[in-house]
């Protein structure tokens, strides 16, 4: 099984779960965001999952930037859609191929979860 870390390579978050994954000798591909976004189909995926509200982050710099109109009323379709437009608002990192689909980086669930 190959897992995927989606991310952005300059946030700090998902430079701690590179580390974190080269540090336990865990083989993983890269996914830019940016480079690659993930599809409507794949973020509906991963809604249906994990819910439009871990994936979503509401706190970072690129969703504060959006005019208010797009921060409210959010729902699973609103969330895919800002997503899709802005894929810097997808909460990071991503991991797929793991069996359930991870999302975000803490080390005590990461040591639970691939340790």
């Amino acid at each position: 099984m190959t897992l995927t870390l989606h991310g952005i390579p300059n946030c700090d978050t998902v430079k701690k779960a590179r580390t974190w994954l080269a540090d336990h000798g865990i083989a993983y591909d890269f996914r830019d965001y940016k480079k690659t976004p993930p599809s409507a189909a794949e973020l509906q995926a991963w809604v249906d999952e994990a819910g439009w509200e871990v994936l979503l982050n509401r706190t970072g710099t690129t969703f504060k930037k959006l005019p208010d109109a797009d921060k409210t009323g959010i729902d699973a379709a609103k969330a895919i859609a800002l997503m899709a437009a802005h894929p810097s608002t997808i909460k990071r990192p991503v991991v797929t191929g793991a069996g359930a689909l991870v999302v975000g980086f803490k080390p005590e669930n990461w040591d639970a979860r691939f340790g």
